[in-house]
């Protein structure tokens, strides 16, 4: 089962949207209209919430997670990511925040608490610490991630190119389906 309920929470899909029968989606988790969840990706909202906006593509192998509340994190973290974000392959999220028009690159993880601020670039295999804020604009690489140097106006307008190429590309699946 690609979608499942845990504890009563049932995933939400937004309209055309792609799941992967090869991916699992659980539990409290929103993800917005046009996007895509690609083979072995997983999406786990079991223990907070998870909410996903617009034309984000979740990539193959990717995990994404959250931070219960607990004795030693009372409100715990939940994962949100803004419009137009891309999730490469068998990158990590876990309990962060991240805003629009995002590259996460492939391998990069990204931890609890981490707030990425729109329009940024995080280089593959890159680490983002528990907490850490990546400021607007700028690409990130290394582990622990730093800052690398701003983007170029042709990064910048990759942002929106590359969510409508993965909206084209669940847009053919879906086809494929319907016939």
């Amino acid at each position: 089962m690609t979608l499942r309920s845990y504890q009563g929470k049932q995933p939400v899909t937004g309209k055309r949207v792609y799941i992967d029968p090869q991916s699992t989606v659980i539990g409290d988790v929103v993800l917005g209209d046009d996007c895509s969840v690609w083979p072995q990706a997983v999406i786990r909202g079991d223990m907070h919430r998870i909410r996903i906006g617009a034309r984000c593509s979740i990539q193959d192998n990717a995990v994404l997670h959250i931070t219960h509340a607990g004795p030693f994190n009372p409100d715990g973290y939940p994962l949100t990511l803004g419009d137009d974000v891309t999730v490469g392959h068998q990158a990590t999220l876990h309990g962060c925040t991240l805003g629009s028009r995002i590259l996460v690159g492939i391998g990069a993880i990204v931890l609890d608490g981490a707030v990425v601020e729109d329009e940024v670039i995080i280089g593959a295999g890159a680490l983002v610490p528990p907490g850490k804020r990546l400021e607007s604009g700028y690409l990130y690489i290394g582990n622990p991630a730093r800052q690398a140097r701003p983007l170029t106006d042709k990064e910048k307008a990759y942002f929106t190119y590359t969510a409508a190429n993965y909206v084209a590309l669940k847009n053919s699946y879906l086809e494929s389906l319907e016939k």
